[in-house]
């Protein structure tokens, strides 16, 4: 074999220098992708933890509860909590009205809804300041259902009442639905613990960009 022909064959086994670039620059884009992604994602979990805090003190037509779970003629201790908040907002005079929202969970003789007015009239507030739905069973469905009555009684701004947790995506449901809405989350949420907390807001998380996504 001669010098040449042995030249040309180290030549044409020789991997092509654009070629060694690749792999690494591909991780590379990976890693950046993924780092990008892992600080969306904490930033969007810090916005969802802080958001339902932002109460500013404003005045509205109404405040919508959100639904939460009735045990039999009596809220849970989550709807309790997010019922007596819009009780001391009509007390405060900050609204004129609650709308009050929720359908019948499995099995149950009671929507939340009702339940829920029961409780106001028992702690004082006016039959004439309640409007209830009891139909809804997801907070799209309880803010569909909402906009129905401000519809009807020419209300269109609202305080969305719920945990605060909750409250980015209630407030955009509520905001697509129309309603001029602000944020107003409980401060005496039962949801106490540090698990009880993060498993609320990581399925916040999910649902909320879901929403964004499909308006589901």
């Amino acid at each position: 074999m001669s010098d040449s022909q042995a030249k040309g064959q180290v030549q044409t086994t020789d991997p092509k220098p654009g070629n060694q670039g690749n792999p690494l620059k591909l991780r590379r884009l990976i890693l950046c992708f993924l780092g990008t992604l892992a600080l969306y994602f904490t930033w969007q979990i810090i916005s969802i933890s802080r958001y339902g805090f932002r109460d500013d003190g404003q005045n509205a037509d109404c405040a919508i509860v959100l639904g939460g779970a009735a045990w039999h003629n009596k809220p849970s201790p989550v709807f309790q909590e997010r019922l007596n908040h819009a009780i001391n907002l009509y007390q405060e005079g900050r609204v004129t009205a609650l709308v009050l929202t929720g359908g019948k969970g499995a099995g149950a003789s009671f929507s939340e809804g009702e339940v829920a007015r029961g409780y106001c009239l028992a702690r004082g507030i006016p039959d004439e300041a309640l409007f209830v739905e009891g139909s809804s069973r997801t907070t799209i469905q309880n803010l569909e259902e909402a906009r129905k009555i401000l519809d009807l009684q020419d209300f269109s701004s609202a305080l969305i009442v719920s945990d605060p947790w909750h409250l980015k995506r209630g407030v955009l449901i509520a905001r697509r639905q129309g309603i001029e809405a602000s944020p107003s989350g409980t401060t005496t949420s039962r949801f106490e613990s540090l698990k009880a907390r993060t498993s609320f807001t990581l399925r916040e998380l999910y649902l909320y960009h879901l929403y964004l996504l499909s308006s589901r």
